[in-house]
């Protein structure tokens, strides 16, 4: 089977290198993505072993987001989940929308560059864990993925995710036919019923018996969604049944009630090429039938599929940070599942609707649109935002009908007013638009309102999230340098990275003071906490700091006098610190260090390293306490690197290991350029590894006086 839409370009032999991948390691259900262009999207690109609609909840995935495809495109490595509770521990958003018995391993698909990530899915059945020669296997047939992909774009084709995945036949094929015949005989003689789905659901065989239990003929069943030709099944728990034998390739059972009275017994037995459904009176005992409670409903039950993807972008919203976090998730992942081509969110603002965030629009349509006011009888907009109730335009006479002086200059067909609304305050609209008429039924009706909610609580939070970040931010930058000054016989090179997550600021902070013609001091430091009283501390740290050393006065009593600056002020939060006093007509720096990292040292013949600087304590801690220094020659060429420890800290690696890894890192970069030797300094970071700390970086290099001295960018 295929899957339609657009057609995109595939590279010669991937999905048969995907397929075999599938085959080979024995994987119930493989699923390749394809990062966007932007490199900050992946695309569900090929799936095998289940239908696209099912793996609708998961077909795009921000790269930032916590997801183990995501993770294993990020960090590089090989995502391995033995089991459900694994899942559900290390990622409860994943667990949402796959809520069943698996295994799973997400590997990165990496050869030149990233390209994306294979995803691979086993029953509960198979041990939880991984052998060396089967992560050894993925990891080859990643890069044989890779190659494909570059021999592709090397031969001009550029190879881009669709907007369905192609859906790849798993399983072997059918017996002949006269095989096949005697297989239905013999089933027609079984007592109770049989039928068989494909992994879509579709019913594709059903014996006479199966017919009389269902109370339809083949020609009714044949083809259909059991759900949706047999109404009494049309129940989130029934398709959920269908979706758990999909995916963990387990026998599933379950007892449903045909009207009025008659009680059957289904068990799904799944494999790769579908699900073998036998049927059978249940003999229980006559109970009084759901079915007039079924048979009166006014409201379309939602799918189960459906269900899964609402708590899937429902956990994706408790997750999101700014505003531009909120545009991106409706954008990527809301506008999809609803088929929408344009979005249109808006704040409400002095009363008119100021656009933030937009898809699908020209911009001078959007400068149009812009600030249109809070009229009930003049915007749809305006009318879902001051009743709260979401409108829907199946086309545009359906509109003009009802508006007939709203612009309409977007040349959209069919419009979704969601209003954003928090206990009756008014928060936005956000507006999902279609290029053709577009139906509503009143389940889709039913999800997009629910997740409209969602949605203007994320806005609210994030709009409150962006101004303090904001305020927070100017703080910091108000305490940090602008700009470092000119110092003859010194090149010096700056940059200040705040935490990739977290609302808070932090205490890191660096400043260079020209004391005279020959001599300057340089500092860095981190104050413990990420809030406001650590920015403030660090500012009269670093003040503290600019004064002494402006007095002449020596490196150690420099610390000693700012420690005993915190003891007196009797604050809880302590400071780390280093210091370096330089003398360029001596050719020499002395350095005193209080609890910090030590700096690298490069001298001019290449040789790298981390300073073996004696250790001082922490500042605020101890009034009486020393702090040694240690004086080095400073010749033209040589290096000293300054860093906060938000640069060196990863996850399970010792500190020794990870500076004599920057060392090694720093011995092998061009120097010629100090600003791009930062950046592959930071770069061993991980542009994709989401920081938990700041970072503060300060290089400093003796230079002959003629040299350029300073660089400027500091952020």
């Amino acid at each position: 089977m295929t899957s339609t839409g657009d057609p995109a370009p595939v590279p010669d032999g991937l999905d048969a290198a995907f397929a075999e991948t599938v085959r080979r390691t024995g994987a119930s259900i493989g699923a390749l993505y394809l990062l966007d262009p932007d490199q900050r999207l992946l695309r569900l690109d090929a799936l095998s072993g289940a239908p696209a609609e099912l793996a609708e909840p998961w077909a795009r995935v921000p790269v930032s987001a916590p997801a183990p495809v995501a993770e294993a495109v990020r960090e590089e490595r090989v995502v391995w989940l033995g089991s459900q509770e694994e899942v559900a521990h290390s990622y409860p958003r994943t667990a949402m929308a796959l809520p069943y018995p698996l295994a799973m391993v997400a590997a990165p698909v990496v050869g030149n560059r990233r390209w994306g990530a294979l995803l691979l899915m086993w029953p509960a059945t198979r041990p939880p864990y991984m052998t060396q020669r089967e992560r050894g296997h993925i990891v080859s047939s990643c890069r044989r993925l890779a190659r494909l992909l570059e021999e592709a774009v090397e031969a001009g084709r550029v190879p881009v995710a669709g907007k369905r995945p192609r859906v790849l036949p798993a399983g072997p094929g059918h017996a002949p036919a006269p095989a096949a015949m005697t297989v239905i005989d013999f089933v027609e003689r079984l007592p109770g019923g049989s039928c068989a789905l494909n992994l879509e659901g579709r019913i594709t065989y059903v014996s006479q018996g199966a017919c009389d239990l269902l109370g339809l003929d083949a020609d009714r069943l044949l083809g259909t969604l059991p759900w949706q030709s047999l109404r009494w099944l049309d129940d989130p728990t029934y398709e959920d049944r269908y979706r758990a034998a999909v995916i963990s390739r387990e026998p599933v059972s379950f007892t449903a009630c045909r009207p009025p009275d008659q009680w059957l017994d289904f068990h799904l037995y799944p494999d790769a090429s579908g699900i073998s459904v036998r049927i059978v009176s249940s003999g229980a005992q006559v109970l009084p039938s759901p079915a007039p409670r079924q048979s009166t409903r006014t409201v379309t039950p939602v799918r189960a599929g459906q269900l899964y993807q609402l708590m899937h972008l429902a956990a994706a919203l408790t997750e999101v940070v700014g505003v531009q976090d909120v545009i991106d998730l409706v954008a990527d992942q809301i506008m999809p599942a609803f088929g929408a081509q344009g979005l249109v969110l808006s704040t409400a603002d002095a009363g008119r609707l100021r656009i933030v965030g937009h898809r699908g629009y020209a911009p001078h349509t959007i400068e149009r649109l812009n600030g249109l006011p809070l009229d009930t009888t003049f915007t749809p907009a305006g009318r879902a935002l001051s009743s709260g109730i979401p409108a829907f335009f199946a086309d545009p006479e359906e509109l003009r009908r009802i508006y007939p002086e709203a612009p309409q200059v977007s040349g959209k067909r069919a419009w979704a007013f969601l209003p954003l609304i928090i206990s009756g305050r008014p928060v936005g609209c956000c507006v999902l638009t279609y290029q053709a008429p577009h139906v509503f039924p009143a389940e889709e009706r039913a999800v997009m309102t629910s997740l409209a909610g969602l949605i203007a609580q994320a806005l609210d939070r994030a709009r409150l999230y962006d101004t303090k970040h904001e305020l927070a931010h100017g703080l910091q930058q108000a305490l940090l340098p602008r700009t470092l000054p000119t110092v003859p016989g010194l090149r010096v090179a700056a940059r200040y990275l705040p935490a990739t997550r977290g609302m808070d600021i932090g205490g890191d902070f660096y400043d260079l003071i020209r004391l005279d013609d020959t001599a300057a001091a340089a500092v860095i430091g981190d104050v413990q906490g990420h809030n406001v009283a650590a920015a403030a501390l660090m500012g009269q740290v670093r003040t503290g700091v600019h004064a002494h050393a402006t007095l002449g006065t020596p490196p150690g009593q420099v610390l000693a006098r700012i420690n005993g600056l915190l003891v007196d002020l009797g604050t809880d939060l302590f400071t780390s610190c280093l210091y370096a006093h330089l003398d360029f007509a001596r050719r020499c720096a002395t350095l005193a260090g209080a609890g910090h990292p030590p700096p690298l040292l490069r001298l001019p013949d290449g040789d790298t390293r981390p300073m073996d600087l004696p250790p001082g304590p922490l500042l605020g801690v101890d009034s009486g306490a020393d702090f040694p220094v240690t004086e080095i020659p400073f010749t033209p060429g040589t290096m000293l690197v300054f860093y906060t420890d938000g640069l060196i800290e990863r996850p399970g690696v010792d500190l020794d290991e990870s500076m004599a890894d920057l060392a090694h890192h720093l011995a092998r970069v061009d120097d010629g350029d100090l600003d791009r030797l930062i950046d592959e300094l930071l770069a061993r970071v991980g542009s994709t590894t989401r920081r938990t700390d700041d970072v503060a970086l300060l290089v400093l290099q003796a230079a002959a006086p003629s040299a350029p001295s300073a660089s400027r960018r500091l952020t």
